[in-house]
C-alpha cells in the first residue's frame, strides 16, 4: 500500500513536467516540407529571456543531393554559412497561445520571413507560418516533436 501512495505520488509531481513539455516549443522538431511532404531538418528549439530561437541539427538529403551545403543564397552573416548549424528562427514570443514577432530563415532561396507558430495536438505538433506583411500572405509548415 505505502508503495501505491509513492508511485501515485511520484507520478504526480513529474505530471507538471510533462504538461509544460506541450505547453512550450521546446525541443526537437522534424520539420516536413509542405510541398513535397517529406522531412526536410531535425531543427532544436531554444529559449533565452521568454525569447525562443531554431536551430538546424540535421539535413534529410537525397543521396545525389550536396551533404553539408552552404546558404549560397543568404545575404549578411548567413552568406556562405553551413546550413546545418544555422538559427533559422529567432525572436519569437509566447503570445496567448501563438508564439509571434520573430523572423524565419529559408536556406533554400535566402529570404528571411516575419514568423509566427502555434501548438496542436497537445503540444506534439508545431505549426509553423512565415510571412511578408501579414501573415494572410505566407505559407506554413507543420514540424513534429522529436523528444
Amino acid at each position: 500500500m505505502k508503495f501505491a501512495a509513492f508511485a501515485v505520488t511520484a507520478l504526480l509531481s513529474i505530471a507538471p513536467a510533462f504538461a509544460f513539455a506541450a505547453d512550450t516549443p521546446v525541443g526537437l522538431w522534424k520539420n516536413i516540407d509542405d510541398e513535397t511532404g517529406k522531412p526536410k531538418a531535425l531543427i532544436r528549439i531554444t529559449e533565452n529571456d521568454g525569447a525562443f530561437q531554431g536551430q538546424i541539427e540535421k539535413l534529410y538529403r537525397e543521396p545525389n543531393e550536396e551533404q553539408n551545403p552552404k546558404c549560397d543564397k543568404c545575404e549578411g552573416a548567413r552568406k556562405d554559412q553551413p546550413i546545418v548549424g544555422m538559427v533559422i528562427l529567432s525572436g519569437l514570443k509566447k503570445d496567448g497561445d501563438e508564439f509571434n514577432g520573430g523572423e524565419i530563415v529559408d536556406p533554400k532561396n535566402g529570404k528571411v520571413y516575419k514568423a509566427k507558430m502555434h501548438m496542436t495536438d497537445a503540444g506534439k505538433k508545431l505549426n509553423v507560418r512565415g510571412y511578408i506583411g501579414m501573415p494572410m500572405l505566407g505559407r506554413s509548415q507543420v514540424w513534429v516533436r522529436q523528444e
